[in-house]
Order: structure tokens, then C-alpha cells, then sequence
């Protein structure tokens, strides 16, 4: 679980790393706030199931569900205060940062433990 995380953070990396090469601080900038908006809260959920698995004995399936959807919401609402407050962001760069967070579970399966 904490892999994914850690690739999350690594790909948001990797995509403000690219987005400065290409489109200076203002990409860079952009793609960061991309992809934290997903990073940040995956990293939450984590943590708290985390905390779940050692108090309770079996898994339980409203608090996951719960938790999915805190972790949906807080991602929109990351995103809309990221438009809100940096009236300057570059929306490619800040999709790319975004869709590499996404995509970087993918590769949790292919990492070694």
C-alpha cells in the first residue's frame, strides 16, 4: 500500500522534473500541484487504513467505501482550490502531473517488495 504511495510521489516527481524541462517553473509548478492533488490524499487513506487493520480484526467495507470517497472529494476539491488560488497554472502540465499519479498504481505491481 505504502508503495503505491511512494510511486505516486515519485511519478509527481518525474512529471514536475519533465514539466520544467519543457514548460519552465510555471509547468513544473502546475504539474506538482497535479499531481499532490491525488498523492496527498491516496497518502491519507493509506495511513488510515493502516490505523483500521490494527484496531479491527477483519475488514470492514462502509469504512473503505468511506474512506474511497473522502479520498475522491478531497482530490476534486484539491484540484479546484490548485485552479483557485494559481490563477497562472498550466492545465496540460497540471493533467500530466495528475494522470502520472493516477497511473503510477499500475506500477506498484511490478515493483519487488
Amino acid at each position: 500500500m505504502y508503495k503505491a504511495v511512494l510511486l505516486q510521489f515519485g511519478m509527481t516527481l518525474l512529471a514536475a522534473m519533465a514539466a520544467a524541462a519543457f514548460l519552465g517553473a510555471r509547468g513544473a509548478l502546475s504539474a506538482t500541484c497535479g499531481g499532490l492533488a491525488y498523492a496527498l490524499p491516496s497518502s491519507l487513506f493509506a495511513w488510515r487504513l493502516r490505523l483500521a487493520s490494527w484496531h479491527e480484526e477483519r475488514a470492514r467495507v462502509m469504512p473503505f467505501a468511506a474512506g474511497e470517497l473522502l479520498k475522491l472529494a478531497s482530490t476534486v476539491g484539491l484540484l479546484a482550490l490548485t485552479a483557485t488560488l494559481y490563477g497562472d497554472v498550466h492545465w496540460g502540465a497540471l493533467l500530466a502531473g495528475l494522470a502520472l499519479a493516477l497511473k503510477a498504481n499500475l506500477f506498484a505491481f511490478l515493483v519487488k517488495t
